[in-house]
This record gives structure tokens, sequence and C-alpha cells, in this order.
């Protein structure tokens, strides 16, 4: 029995825009160090489940609790233990690397005696040292990725929530942030929930996934179960997904091409 603690658990939520139940009655948990995927084809519910378990949406029904705590009854302390790098643009390309991150320290009000080695440590953690006093207007989308993780991580919380990681990113950043990422998670034992298009990403990094269509779970578990399941030797994830919700996903650029693809996912998922 895995004595790993609970960092999400979620009984039967389901949110409701109007008549339209965007996420209908799903259940799942991860625990602590767990890198956990929600996958599904535009508007399947997985932004919109982020957007519940880091408080930004209320539940309509249903219970979602994070890091122990009830994310309806007490936001305040699921917030102080989360970072969350949503889809939409978080880097403000008007400052540099160090002054963005300067700005999210005070928000998450660190200590100010602690500000500048956690700013320096954040940058050169994501390989963004040598960036540092650029403007991020001039940064590749990857380095933004990236820069958005350190904003992400600086409080060092508990549980990180990535909403589309590597969207509108080429395979070699892709790659990269991927790399970042399994040293954050190596490293701190962290837990990560993330959403993404990419099943190569998916494969990758996560340890188990919920594939997610008209807003319901419709399959969990590892990567490695979920394409056994399909009794196929030469079985990908990509074959999975199809199998589950008749769909296929396809999803770089500078700090331009990164926001308005952005937007363009937000609207749609």
């Amino acid at each position: 029995m895995d004595q790993r603690k609970a960092m999400i658990e979620v009984t039967d939520v389901v949110k409701y825009f109007g008549e339209h139940a965007a996420v209908d009655h799903i259940s799942f948990m991860t625990r602590e160090r767990e890198v956990f995927g929600l996958l599904g084809p535009n508007g399947a519910g997985k932004s919109t489940t982020i957007k519940m378990l880091t408080t930004l949406l209320p539940p309509s029904a249903g219970q979602a609790a994070v890091v122990g705590y009830d994310v309806a009854k007490q936001p305040m302390e699921v917030r102080r233990r989360i970072g969350y790098v949503p889809q939409a643009l978080s880097a403000d390309g008007s400052l540099t690397g160090t002054e963005n991150l300067q700005v999210f320290a005070s928000l998450y009000d660190l200590p100010r005696a602690q500000r500048e080695k956690k700013v320096r440590d954040a940058l050169a953690f994501m390989g963004l040292q040598d960036a540092a006093d650029k403007l991020v207007r001039t940064y590749s989308g990857g380095m933004i990725r990236r820069l958005e993780v350190a904003q992400a991580m600086l409080h060092q919380p508990q549980l990180l929530f990535l909403d589309e990681p590597t969207v509108g990113l080429d395979p070699v950043a892709r790659k990269a942030v991927w790399g970042h990422l399994s040293s954050l998670r190596a490293e701190t034992g962290m837990t990560i929930l993330l959403t993404t298009h990419y099943m190569e990403e998916a494969d990758n990094l996560c340890d188990r996934v919920a594939i997610m269509h008209l807003g319901k779970i419709v399959a969990m578990g590892s990567p490695a179960e979920l394409k056994a399941a399909l009794n196929r030797p030469d079985a990908t994830l990509d074959d999975v997904f199809a199998y589950y919700t008749g769909d296929t996903l396809e999803s770089g650029g500078s700090y331009r091409d990164t926001a308005r693809t952005r937007r363009t996912a937000r609207r749609l998922g």
C-alpha cells in the first residue's frame, strides 16, 4: 500500500457554466512526488479542473482538497502551498528576468533578507542566469516558460500546477523545459500536475495520466498501463488517446508568438 501523503483529492467534482457541465463528476488522487497529467482535447475540462484546484473557480458540486485543505473553504491555505503556471503569459516583457522574479518575491511576501538569494538561485536552476538582466521581450518562448516556472517555485511550493507548460514551443525548447521539470522534481520532491496536448511529453514526464473527454475522466493509469491495455505491442499514448476520445492532438517562437499562441489556447480550452 502506498504510504505517501495525498496531495490532491478530488471526489465527484462538477463545474457548471449555465446548464453545461464543463467538468462532470470527476474523481482522482495524486500523491507526493508524483507527476500527474491531465490529457484531453480542447474543451475537455482540463483547464477548468486546474482553475478549481488552484482556487480560481469554485466547484459547483463535489469536494476537492489540495495539500489537505479544502479548495472552497480554505482557499488561502491552498494558495500558500502551491505554485501555478497558467496558459496565459505571466511574465512581463518590459521587465528583466530578475525584475520579474523580484515582483513575484514581493507578491509571495518572502522575507527581504532572502529575496536576492532566492531570485538568483531560481534563475540559475532554470538555466537563465546569463539572461537575468535582459528584457523578457527578448527571450525565446522556451526561456519565457522557464522563467515562469522559476516564478512559480520561488516560495518553494509543495505542489506545482502547469497548464500546457510547452504550448507554442519548438521541439528543442520543449525538451529543454522537460529536462528542467525533471530536475525540479528530482531535486525538490515537488508534486506536479500538468495538462498537455503532447503525448510524448506525458509519456516522458508523467507517472500517471488521466484522459478527459467531454468533462469526464474516461481512462486513468500509468502511460505503460494504458498502452498495454490496448493489447498492441506497438501502441503509443497517441493511440490510447485516440481510442478513448476518437480524436488526435497536434499542438517556437518569440515573446509575441508565445503570447499569441497562449491566448488562442486559452480561448479554445
